[in-house]
C-alpha cells in the first residue's frame, strides 16, 4: 500500500497546520519536542504548551538574536529560556520586531547553552517554509508518538523528513497555453506544480527557442507591489517588463516567473521588512532584524524549470551574480550575462545602492 503520506506530505501537513496556529510534533536522534510558530501562537495554546513538563525555549534564528543582545550559543541560533511569567505579548514581542525601537529593551535574556539544538533548528526551518516569522516556542517531550497520537497532531519526523526538507523541490509541468502578450503575441505560459505542495511557479516561453543554443532568459521573483501596483520602491516591475520586451525584439526567449515574493520570505514579511525600511533600516538588516537572511530564494528551481523544457544553457538577463553562480553551481552554463538596469527612481535610489554594497548586485 502507498497511501500512506511520504515525507513531503508530511512537510505540506505541518506548513499548513503552523499557518493556522497549531502545533506540530518533532522527533529526531537527540529526543523530542513539540514546537509552534510563534506568530500564529494564542494565548490558550501558549498556555497548553507551558502546562506540558518539558523546558520550554524560544527558538530565534542568529540574525534576530543579534538585533536582541541574545547570546546564540548554536552557531545559527538562539534558544532563549522563557520565563515562568512569560506572556503571549512577550513571546510574540521577542519574534516580531515592529516595536523594537518604541521597546527597545526586552531583556536581560537567558539562553540555553547545554544540550542539542537540532529540533529546534528544524523548528525554525519549518517556520520559514510556511512563511511565517523565523520563531518558534519548542517543548521538550518525552513521549513523542503519544502526544501526536492523543491530540491528532502532525509528527515530524527529523531523520525521515530531512532530505525532503533541505531538496530542491521536484517540478511537473500541469498545462502549457498560448498567451499572447504586449510585448510577444508569440508567447505561452507553462504551468509547474511542485511535489511538495508549495506555490506553482511559470514559464512564459517567447517564440520557439532554439534549444541547442543559449536561450535569453530570466529569473524573475514575484512580486505582488512592483509588478502588478507598479510601487517605485523596488525596479522590479520595470524588469519584469523590459525583459519580456527584450525577449519579443529578439523572438525568442524563457522568463522564469519563480513565487518566492521578497527574496523568498513572502510578501507579509516583506511588508514588515518595509515597516522596518520606514524606520531607517536598509533592506539587508531588516532582512535580519527579522530573523531571515539576506536572501533565503531557492535558485535551483529556475533551473530545474530550464532542465524540464530542454535548455542546458542561457544568456541571462540579471544584475546578480548569485543567480549566475547557481544557474551554473545546478549544471545550467550561464553562457552571457545581460545587464538590465532599469526602472532606477528617487524612491528605490538607496535600495538599489543597498543591492549593489551588501548584495553585490552590479548597478
Amino acid at each position: 500500500m502507498t497511501l500512506a503520506p511520504d515525507a513531503s506530505d508530511i512537510l505540506a501537513r505541518a506548513r499548513a497546520d503552523l499557518r493556522m496556529g497549531v502545533p506540530v510534533v518533532l522527533r529526531g536522534p537527540s529526543g523530542a519536542a513539540i514546537m509552534a510558530a510563534t506568530e500564529t501562537l494564542s494565548s490558550t495554546r501558549l498556555a497548553d504548551l507551558r502546562a506540558l513538563p518539558g523546558t520550554a525555549d524560544l527558538a530565534l534564528t542568529d540574525r534576530r538574536a543579534a538585533t536582541l543582545k541574545a547570546r546564540a550559543y548554536d552557531g545559527d541560533l538562539a534558544r532563549v529560556q522563557l520565563p515562568s511569567d512569560a506572556t503571549l505579548d512577550w513571546v510574540q514581542a521577542l519574534a516580531d520586531p515592529a516595536d523594537d525601537l518604541r521597546v527597545p529593551m526586552k531583556g536581560p535574556l537567558s539562553t540555553r547553552r547545554e544540550g542539542p539544538a537540532d529540533l529546534h533548528r528544524l523548528a525554525i526551518l519549518l517556520c520559514k517554509a510556511a512563511r511565517l516569522l523565523p520563531a518558534a516556542v519548542v517543548v521538550a517531550l518525552d513521549d513523542a508518538d503519544a502526544l501526536a497520537r492523543s491530540e491528532n497532531l502532525t509528527l515530524v519526523d527529523a531523520v525521515e523528513t530531512g532530505p525532503a526538507l533541505s531538496a530542491a523541490p521536484v517540478l511537473h509541468e500541469v498545462i502549457s497555453a498560448r498567451v499572447p502578450l504586449r510585448a510577444a503575441e508569440n508567447a505561452r505560459l507553462h504551468i509547474f506544480r511542485p511535489e511538495d505542495g508549495g506555490e506553482e511557479h511559470y514559464a512564459i516561453e517567447i517564440g520557439r527557442p532554439d534549444r541547442a543554443h543559449p536561450v535569453l532568459s530570466r529569473l524573475h521573483s514575484a512580486c505582488f507591489t512592483g509588478d502588478l501596483l507598479g510601487s517605485l520602491k523596488c525596479d522590479c516591475g520595470p524588469q519584469l517588463n523590459a525583459a519580456l520586451g527584450q525577449m519579443g525584439a529578439e523572438g525568442a526567449g524563457v522568463l522564469l516567473y519563480l513565487n518566492q515574493e521578497g527574496r523568498g520570505i513572502g510578501l507579509a514579511n516583506k511588508m514588515r521588512a518595509y515597516s522596518l525600511q520606514d524606520q531607517g533600516f536598509d533592506t539587508v538588516d531588516a532582512n535580519h532584524r527579522l530573523g531571515f537572511e539576506d536572501d533565503e530564494r531557492d535558485f535551483r528551481i529556475g533551473s530545474e524549470i530550464l532542465r524540464r523544457m530542454g535548455f542546458s544553457a542561457v544568456r541571462l538577463l540579471t544584475n546578480n551574480p548569485a543567480k549566475i553562480a547557481m544557474m551554473e553551481a545546478c549544471g545550467i552554463t550561464v553562457a552571457e550575462r545581460v545587464p538590465l538596469q532599469v526602472g532606477i527612481n528617487p524612491h528605490n535610489a538607496q535600495y538599489l545602492a543597498t543591492k549593489a554594497a551588501k548584495s553585490g548586485h552590479l548597478l
